[in-house]
């Protein structure tokens, strides 16, 4: 018999699996400038894959986004 414990670490996991592939693909390619603010994007961070802002421009953009949720 199934009990509590097993259904509750079995609900854990398919959650932890949805979880894990709705997080973003970081599998393309960065852009070379920001989008926002033309300056160049260091090279440490294009490395991520598939950013295209700069750090300063990339957390202005998640604080608007975050406000306007």
């Amino acid at each position: 018999m199934v009990d509590l414990v097993d259904m509750a670490e079995e609900f854990r996991t398919q959650q932890m699996q949805a979880s894990i592939s709705a997080r973003p693909q970081f599998d393309k390619e960065s852009e070379l400038d920001c989008e926002d603010c033309s300056d160049a994007i260091p090279a440490q961070r294009r490395a991520i894959g598939g950013v295209t802002r700069c750090v300063q421009c990339q957390i202005n953009f998640e604080a608007k986004q975050k406000h306007f949720k």
